[in-house]
């Protein structure tokens, strides 16, 4: 369950249609003149002057059109009231149950254990982000990512310890899929979808996702998809993923706005920086989707409209040091 972004379609404006203004030409009839003597030959009368006309503003056109782009981040949401009310039953059992359950998750279990269980789950997809990274050129970030797979899956005792980050190997954890691939080179988000289960995504995404799925047990085994190891660790990588995002979740239902057009905003423009970094642009050294943002969350208006900035406040867990002796209680 992540949280979820629309897209907008574009946006025509056009002026109302209105007439410039008509100049029409002005006479003026100068004063007769005196009659003459009439031994004088009478003049000639003075011939009408036409003033002309003051010049006109150019006018916009009628058919002038101004259009609005939409952010390469935008999806179209055709099945939006489908996708709202999938979010509010969401929305709900997260409340009552998933939440909760998450929450006592991170708070009891030891935070070593919770970053072994985190290390390992992610260790798993590295096949997944090696082949992505291959089929996107990038070989130098490939041969990195098998590194880090091989040193994590020895080193790190199959994947419990982030070995590969420390000294002296310095490889970053990245993330990369089916989906980003697609999106690398040009295919679009396609219609935005809220799912029971599976939360945000898009067709291709979600078509991505589905590729990705076959990888795992060509590179790691049929083991993977037995259900007494696929069970478990879905169970665990939910808790994990929800844990972590707790704050954030909390920061985008504070949001002004529509809840359910937060979520699924914050979740394409995150697809979107994704896909960006691939080309080099926008912020490097991200986990992407599978990293908590922290500081502030920076959600963009559809069409052009202002940025909203949610800063992320962490909430404390508890210690697991004992705590201090309290004098006269017997301490030392």
């Amino acid at each position: 369950m992540t949280v979820a972004v629309l897209a907008m379609m574009l946006s025509v404006v056009e002026p109302p249609a209105f007439m410039p203004p008509t100049w029409a030409p002005v006479e003026q009839d100068m004063p007769a003149p005196a009659a003459p003597p009439q031994d004088t030959p009478a003049a000639e009368p003075a011939p009408a002057q036409t003033v002309p006309p003051p010049p006109a503003a150019a006018a916009p056109q009628a058919n002038d059109i101004v259009v609005t782009a939409r952010g390469a981040w935008e999806a179209p949401d055709p099945l939006d009231g489908i996708n709202a009310k999938a979010f509010d039953a969401t929305m709900k059992v997260d409340r009552a149950l998933i939440g909760p359950v998450s929450m006592a998750y991170k708070k009891k279990v030891p935070g070593p254990v919770r970053d072994g269980i985190h290390n390992f789950l992610y260790n798993l997809r590295e096949p997944v982000v090696f082949v992505n990274f291959l089929l996107q050129h990038k070989i130098g970030k490939a041969v990195e990512t098998v590194g880090r797979f091989a040193v994590n899956t020895t080193i790190g005792a199959i994947g419990l310890f982030d070995i590969a980050r420390r000294r002296p190997f310095r490889l970053p954890r990245r993330s990369n899929g089916f989906a980003n691939t697609l999106g690398f080179y040009g295919v679009p988000n396609g219609a935005f979808l809220y799912l029971p289960l599976v939360g945000p995504t898009t067709v291709r995404d979600l078509f991505g996702g589905a590729i990705d799925r076959l990888i795992l047990p060509i590179a790691l085994g049929r083991g993977v998809t037995d259900p007494k190891f696929a069970l478990p660790a879905g169970v665990l990588g939910a808790l994990d993923h929800r844990a972590e995002f707790d704050e954030t979740y909390k920061a985008i239902g504070a949001a002004p706005g529509d809840p359910y057009r937060n979520a699924r905003d914050f979740y394409l423009q995150r697809r979107q920086a994704e896909i960006d970094r691939l080309h080099g642009r926008g912020r490097a050294g991200s986990g992407g989707m599978t990293e908590a943002p922290t500081g502030t969350i920076r959600l963009r208006g559809r069409g052009g409209a202002p940025t909203v900035e949610l800063p992320v406040t962490p909430d404390p867990v508890p210690s697991l040091a004992p705590p201090a002796p309290v004098e006269g209680a017997g301490g030392r």
